[in-house]
């Protein structure tokens, strides 16, 4: 047996890091409806995850829209979530002792989101995170965003982390794709509303909250100093 040698964990971070996902959902589905998109919350989720210029071109494709521009639809949505984060913004449930876990551990920590910088900045200042990051990268000038793996593996060639020996973090499925397909280690922590979900079973482990990431972390090492060379 192959030890799984862990020895960075990377966070998305919408709906990871800082309880984002419904802000996102509440301000898509009023700026898409306002352009005549019939949304409503439940259909956005299936979007989550996506970078937001993804998410409206599928909602366009879904409901053509005269005089498309993507551009600017896209940075109305990240200008109002931007500024509702650092208003209102707060951290989800055991982000501070999850990190400080990391740290104790001597573990890399990355960050690899889909969003734009805009909110990139916002979250880290909001919630006082900057300085637990050794790696921060976006898919947000990449070709394609999550599902896509390139943004984890930006973020594990920052780390200088072979991908194998990382551990990623996600709250969505789409995020849980492209850590699957980096050959990463796996932690999905759904939205409560999703948790009996079929589609989890890919992920390596699961988990209600980040709480619980000392105790999977404890037991990753301890299989690993049990594993013979």
């Amino acid at each position: 047996m192959t030890s799984l040698n862990i020895q960075a964990v990377i966070f998305d971070m919408d709906g990871v890091l800082i309880d984002s996902e419904p802000l996102w959902q509440r301000i898509e589905y009023h700026v898409l409806s306002a352009l005549g998109v019939p949304v409503s919350i439940a259909s956005i989720q299936q979007t989550t995850g996506l970078r937001i210029d993804q998410c409206v071109d599928y909602w366009y494709q879904q409901f053509p829209w005269p005089a498309y521009d993507n551009a600017k639809v896209s940075q109305t949505i990240i200008d109002e979530v931007a500024s509702e984060i650092r208003r209102s913004g707060s951290a989800m449930e055991g982000v501070y002792e999850a990190l400080a876990c990391c740290q104790r551990l001597g573990l890399k920590i990355g960050l690899a989101t889909s969003s734009a910088s805009m909110i990139i900045d916002a979250v880290l200042d909001q919630l006082a995170l900057r300085p637990y990051f050794m790696a921060v990268t976006s898919a947000e000038a990449l070709p394609y965003g999550k599902p896509h793996p390139e943004v984890y593996l930006n973020c594990a060639k920052a780390l200088a982390v072979d991908p194998r020996h990382c551990l990623a973090i996600e709250d969505s499925f789409n995020g849980l794709i492209a850590a699957r397909a980096a050959n990463m280690q796996t932690l999905a922590i759904p939205a409560p509303e999703q948790r009996e979900e079929a589609k989890w079973v890919i992920a390596h482990h699961r988990a209600n909250t980040l709480l619980t990431l000392p105790a999977l972390l404890d037991r990753l090492q301890q299989s690993q100093s049990l594993t013979p060379n």
